[in-house]
């Protein structure tokens, strides 16, 4: 994970591995965000242009990841069944799964809608729901990237929670917005430095696990992961947490945008992180994988 260095305790997280993830055709890449259907192993995700993924994370026998197989990919369609092929429609950017449904946030054409989940045939929304932000609140390009369930058994009784990348009020805070559950309503997330957020996951003690990311011309690119207190995502608030994890060009990331909290079978929790290549032949599709230690 740090170039050139064995480590692999970087504050509370352990680095257990990863992937560079390459394809000859044309239209792998661009990867936004993923969740596990099966812990650690069947996977979906949505690409920013406009695409489903599907595959699978395979290990070794020390619990490694050491490939993925069954890698496959559908474009989004409309009601018809029709591909849709303008961009700014489908730039979907955040994903959560439950029940068998996928709930997919989509940046520019700003809204929230659910799928129902089919590997083999994923087909057009079957509803819209409504972020709860004000749409004006949405900039063009800086819309819900994190889109995840609360935990069932805490105070949003697992109901959805949406996080903007880069949508900031009058206090130069984040929007963001409790979409689901008892306690609807709209709260913003404190802004920390030039970090903008790209997923996002609870994590079984109620947190809030972000995963964010800055990009400079002087320093490329940095990724950060952070902890929000559980407590202070509530109507009207404005969240905060500490920073646990920060990494540059000195590490083995990229433009960092996808994340997903998951429990291993020996009972370790899990964080799975990957990268959005952008479809430029100076990035990367990374897939990384670490052991966040709670003591």
């Amino acid at each position: 994970f740090q170039v050139g260095r064995t480590d692999k305790q970087f504050g509370p997280f352990e680095f257990v591995g990863g992937l560079e993830m390459t394809s000859p055709t044309r239209d792998f890449g661009a990867l936004s965000a993923f969740r596990f259907l099966k812990a650690g192993g069947d996977f979906i995700g949505v690409a920013d242009t406009g695409f489903w993924f599907f595959g699978t994370v395979v290990r070794d026998a020390e619990k490694r990841p050491s490939g993925i197989q069954n890698f496959r990919m559908q474009q989004m369609v409309d009601q018809t069944g029709r591909p849709i092929d303008r961009k700014w429609e489908v730039d979907a950017e955040g994903l959560a799964v439950k029940d068998g449904i996928a709930t997919v946030g989509f940046e520019r054409s700003h809204r929230i809608a659910q799928f129902k989940i089919d590997p083999n045939d994923m087909k057009a929304p079957i509803k819209p729901l409504d972020f709860v932000v004000p749409a004006r609140e949405l900039r063009q390009n800086r819309g819900f990237e994190t889109v995840t369930h609360a935990n069932a058994n805490g105070q949003h009784e697992g109901g959805l929670v949406v996080v903007s990348e880069k949508s900031l009020d009058k206090a130069g805070n984040i929007y963001a917005a409790i979409i689901e559950g008892p306690h609807k309503g709209v709260f913003t997330v404190k802004r920390n430095g030039d970090f903008d957020i790209t997923d996002g996951a609870f994590l079984p003690d109620g947190d809030l696990l972000l995963l964010e990311r800055s990009f400079s011309m002087a320093s490329g690119v940095k990724m950060r992961l952070r902890r929000i207190y559980g407590e202070s995502v509530e109507k009207g608030a404005v969240a905060d947490g500490p920073v646990l994890l920060e990494a540059d060009m000195g590490y083995q990331i990229d433009n960092m945008e996808g994340l997903d909290v998951w429990s291993r079978d020996d009972g370790a929790l899990m964080v799975s992180l990957i990268s959005d290549d952008n479809h430029s032949i100076l990035q990367r599709n990374l897939y990384l994988e670490f052991i966040l230690h709670q003591d």
